[in-house]
């Protein structure tokens, strides 16, 4: 799947406000999130077992608020 963020100039606009709405964008569509997530291959074994400490790590989080 490929996001593709687009900013136009504005009439009267700095760069420096378009850049920001174009960070927005990207933040909005997770962009960063995405491209940190493929950075490096996980293989599906490795990528169930971090969900899984996940979840534990989770219920140990809402078991030690009550």
């Amino acid at each position: 799947m490929i996001n593709l963020v687009y900013v136009r100039v504005r009439e009267n606009e700095s760069p420096e406000d378009a850049i920001k709405r174009f960070k927005h964008e990207c933040e909005k569509n997770s962009i960063l999130r995405e491209i940190k997530k493929r950075e490096f291959y996980i293989s599906p074994s490795l990528e169930k077992k971090i969900k899984r400490q996940e979840f534990k790590r989770k219920i140990r989080k809402l078991n030690s608020k009550r």
